[in-house]
């Protein structure tokens, strides 16, 4: 029997930086964890642009079944970005367990309005007051079943308020029992200062175009962050490779990715979904010899 993954809770403290891409299907999950990933994580906003709506559009049970599937599929620890939880402090008390019960290691919750507003993805935010995000923070922590559920609190106030807001608010929601904090910045600096004040652990961001990459990872790692995530470039590169595809398709030219290789990269395919495995069951019972 293989061995089961380590859970994100002991990856986080082994000593190195977590890194967890974006997935939003089994096969991406497969992909990411072939090559050696040791988490992954389900993103909203990519998700959003999946279904070509936005993250404001996604319902609680579409996200806990994409963790089914991706959790079926594949071992790695799976966090969910679970935007603003789905409701207000109350409603925590169902999106946790059904979080939990998906196989989630971790779930992420952000401090902006409901119904959230596609306006996040341009960076117009709507924030809510902070005593009701700290709320549902400590429901959050609260409802959960095992203390290996982590909750990731997150604020977008460094752009929409204030650093000092923001720290403040990271600061509480810490006191309500935040296993970790995702302070969002614009650049270099501000990463350094939401680690002098909050100290680790801390979740960081890869986003593109955001000017923000300047300090190495290790010297991220030394100042308190723990999870890094790529919750876009993925999306990014499916959307580009498919998009060539199908002009070339059209304009009757072979795909500029795969062309000539087709079959090549389709047994590629089946080696990702472990085709072989599946055939020797049939084998062993339902295909006579």
């Amino acid at each position: 029997m293989a061995a089961t993954a380590p859970g994100l809770k002991h990856l986080l403290a082994a000593g190195a930086p977590v890194h967890a891409p974006l997935v939003l299907n089994p096969l991406m999950a497969r992909l990411a964890a072939a090559v050696g990933f040791p988490a992954l994580y389900l993103g909203g906003g990519a998700m959003g642009y999946l279904t070509c709506f936005t993250e404001a559009n996604l319902t609680l049970t579409e996200m806990i079944d994409a963790g089914l599937g991706i959790r079926a599929a594949c071992d790695r620890p799976l966090i969910l970005d679970a935007a603003c939880g789905w409701g207000d402090p109350m409603h925590l008390r169902r999106t946790i367990p059904a979080a939990e019960a998906a196989g989630f290691a971790a779930i992420e919750i952000e401090d902006q309005i409901l119904p959230k507003r596609a306006h996040h993805h341009v960076g117009i935010e709507h924030l809510i007051d902070a005593p009701l995000m700290v709320a549902k923070v400590a429901e959050a922590v609260a409802a959960r079943r095992s203390p290996e559920f982590l909750v990731i609190a997150r604020t977008n106030a460094v752009r929409d308020i204030s650093m000092d807001e923001a720290l403040r608010r990271g600061e509480a929601m810490r006191r309500a029992g935040a296993d970790l904090l995702f302070i969002t910045a614009r650049r270099a600096e501000e990463h350094r200062i939401i680690a002098e004040r909050l100290g680790g652990p801390l979740m960081y961001m890869f986003l593109p175009g955001a000017g923000d990459d300047s300090i190495p990872v290790p010297e991220l790692y030394r100042m308190g962050f723990r999870l890094f995530v790529d919750p876009v470039t993925p999306l990014l590169a499916m959307h580009r490779a498919l998009r060539d595809s199908y002009v070339a398709l059209f304009a009757g030219r072979p795909d500029p990715l795969v062309g000539g290789e087709e079959r090549a990269e389709q047994d590629r395919i089946h080696a990702s979904i472990g085709l072989e495995a599946l055939l020797a069951i049939e084998r062993r019972t339902v295909e006579r010899p």
